[in-house]
């Protein structure tokens, strides 16, 4: 998809979120039921389903990939997988050859635009995404200039998103809003430049900042999500991403998801869970197994 004709940034200028209201409603979800018995089994396979299996450390090395590419194609042979594997722009590689080897279809994303902190000149951010869909990855996770969202330059930043846009071609971009750095919540709300520029899904964050994926900040986002396909009829995604570590999280995840966007959001092509390594899934994975009515 390329850039949208949508670039009326008053839209973008206009904006003031009501924070009193956000919190109110993000303890409303906070405060909903989960599902029991086999009703959670079968939600938390939907979320093993939704998750960006990931790893993002500094002391990645191509064996590291692999295994980690083995243990998902394990998960497979049992009848469940996950949505993508994501890795950083070097080790893309890695994971397309290893999930060849064993035959499979699942997509490699990789980060880019010098992620985490986006710091790096423009070129040079261009020029990852390039090599990482030339090496194969078939989703790009890019992060916002974040100086520019701060002091408001939102035509520049929704520039810069177009040209990541037309870098990534038909790779799906995930654009990273980092909204531990962003300061406020319309700030956060006004990021939906990103949907205007072509984004196919916005995310929370890197899990590299101090705040990472919270219930208030999801709220804002989910409805800059929703006015923007009610003013366009375009559906944009939405991940959280970092300190999501357990079962319990991924359902509640699942229910905000459900109450705000509805069920058409609920499937990996319009929700992911950004979850690091194995932790979440294995979480979720193991819960299956042992649940009486799963088996």
């Amino acid at each position: 998809m390329l850039c949208s004709c949508v670039s009326d940034l008053q839209w973008v200028s206009k904006v003031r979120v009501n924070t009193q209201a956000v919190l109110k409603r993000a303890q409303q979800i906070q405060g909903l039921k989960t599902p029991k018995k086999q009703w959670q089994a079968a939600w938390l396979l939907k979320a093993v389903t939704c998750i960006d299996l990931t790893t993002l450390a500094g002391d990645d090395t191509p064996s590291n990939v692999h295994r980690l590419c083995l243990k998902l194609m394990d998960m497979h042979n049992k009848g469940v997988t996950t949505a993508a594997v994501c890795v950083y722009p070097a080790r893309v590689p890695d994971a397309v050859k290893s999930l060849k080897a064993a035959n499979s279809s699942l997509p490699v994303a990789s980060v880019a635009t010098g992620f985490p902190a986006g710091q790096t000149p423009l070129e040079t951010r261009l020029q990852e995404v390039r090599l990482a869909v030339s090496d194969g990855a078939a989703e790009i996770d890019i992060v916002i200039n974040r100086t520019l969202a701060i002091t408001g330059q939102w035509e520049a930043l929704y520039d810069e998103i177009c040209q990541f846009r037309q870098a990534c071609g038909d790779a799906h971009m995930k654009t990273i809003l980092a909204i531990g750095e962003l300061g406020t919540f319309t700030n956060v709300y006004k990021s939906l430049v990103a949907m205007m520029a072509g984004s196919d899904f916005i995310k929370t964050s890197t899990g590299k900042e101090t705040v990472n994926a919270t219930y208030p900040v999801a709220i804002v986002m989910v409805r800059a999500i929703r006015d923007y396909y009610l003013s366009t009829g375009h559906k944009v995604g939405f991940k959280p991403a970092g300190g999501i570590r357990t079962a319990q999280e991924s359902l509640l995840w699942l229910a905000l998801i459900k109450e705000e966007l509805g069920d058409d959001w609920l499937h990996p092509h319009l929700f992911r869970l950004g979850a690091s390594r194995l932790r979440c899934c294995l979480l979720c994975f193991s819960d299956l197994l042992q649940d009486d009515q799963f088996i």
